[in-house]
């Protein structure tokens, strides 16, 4: 429990500094280095694909020395620094390095943190863990958009500023990941571990394909901040709205996986992607502004069912020796689908309009739920449910 209350303090601060950036990097391209929607989709694809390849390896490693924490401290401290060339921006190229760069302490940090929780977890309790950390990640996210709010207006919309003092959480977040209390590794070195995709676990590797092709369709979030901006939302507004997604977020992910520990991960998961093509579908068809209130509500409705969720199936299913690898794995095929779910939702937007590209997610959202109920079977309730 100590060591799961301890990442995420970790993640709770490391998002304070994330969020104040995110929800204004789409605004800041395009109003001040003169980006287009297209563009904004390329730095995400790239950035998220590019780094997800480091997270299967960094799993792995993890896996193979027996340690966890020192992989993920790196992580965070590369994250940290790579703010430094956004808050210096002088052209869109500058961004997508800073971009690229906290992705990959992203894809560094990701899986042996994941581990860290998985180990730390008793049996039949990876729901609430996996939603315990989630929870306190997105009060992070929360507590960052507002002072990315209070900042951005204080300072009369000087991005920068928002942006310099972004860095100072994110650097309280890698002192704190510090005093994690990581158990020695016995028999150094391990073996060197297999990774065959024959001998999985039929259920994961059904998953596993399922969210890879979802992620194929699920474009980078900041498409959502551009269709806000575009029904005629301020900047300032644009951060409230992101804000009453996190708000949502955050209040749904234990909750959420306390419930998949009782119900099961399938039902709770295809729910998720069903929230996820309700809330797309009504960004393509919305007109009156008022409604992205709901919209983006509903959206931390599907981030919360299923972010904590997914993992914790991971480790579920996931054989003992190679839990950080396959989370890596997991993860990397999530960040891979970015890329071209990116690309193809700047492409369609610049080509056929908003409505379309959020048509094309409704769709994606659908398909993933069906593949989860063919591919996960019929999965028990485990009614033994201890406190946490």
């Amino acid at each position: 429990m100590f060591n799961i209350i301890l990442t995420g303090l970790t993640s709770l601060f490391t998002d304070i500094g994330s969020e104040m950036i995110y929800p204004l990097i789409p605004l800041y391209l395009v109003s001040q280095l003169g980006a287009t929607p297209a563009i904004v989709g390329v730095i995400e694809g790239f950035a998220e694909s590019l780094a997800s390849l480091l997270k299967v390896f960094s799993g792995y490693y993890s896996d193979k020395l027996g340690r966890r924490k020192n992989l993920a401290i790196a992580g965070y401290s590369l994250s940290a620094a790579a703010k430094i060339p956004i808050i210096f921006a002088a052209s869109w190229a500058w961004v997508l390095f800073g971009r690229v760069a906290d992705r990959f302490g992203k894809g560094v940090r990701t899986a042996p943190r994941d581990a860290i929780i998985a180990d730390a977890a008793e049996e039949g309790q990876r729901g609430r863990a996996f939603g315990l950390h989630r929870a306190l990640d997105t009060l992070g996210a929360v507590i960052g958009v507002a002072l990315a709010y209070l900042f951005f207006t204080s300072y009369h919309g000087d991005y920068r500023t928002v942006f310099f003092w972004s860095l100072v959480p994110a650097i309280i977040g890698v002192g704190i990941l510090f005093g994690v209390r990581e158990k020695e590794p016995k028999g150094l070195p391990k073996k060197v571990l297999s990774l065959k995709w024959s001998s999985l676990d039929r259920r994961l590797k059904g998953f596993l394909v399922v969210v890879f092709l979802f992620a194929l369709g699920n474009s980078s979030n900041q498409f959502l901040l551009l269709r806000a901006h575009d029904l005629g939302y301020s900047a300032a507004d644009v951060i409230l709205l992101y804000l009453v997604y996190n708000l949502v977020y955050a209040a749904v992910s234990y909750p959420a996986g306390r419930l998949s520990d009782i119900l099961g991960r399938r039902t709770l998961l295809v729910m998720g992607y069903l929230f996820y093509a309700l809330v797309y579908l009504g960004f393509a068809l919305v007109t009156e502004k008022q409604m992205l209130w709901y919209l983006f509500a509903t959206y931390g409705l599907y981030t919360g069912v299923t972010e904590g969720v997914e993992k914790a199936l991971v480790a579920d299913i996931a054989p003992t020796d190679q839990k950080a690898t396959m989370m890596g794995l997991h993860a990397t095929l999530v960040g891979i689908g970015l890329l071209p779910a990116s690309l193809l939702a700047g492409a369609l937007w610049k080509w056929f309009g908003p409505s379309v590209t959020f048509y094309f997610g409704a769709v994606t959202g659908i398909l993933a739920a069906a593949g989860l109920l063919a591919v996960l079977g019929q999965q028990p309730a485990n009614r033994k449910v201890k406190g946490m």
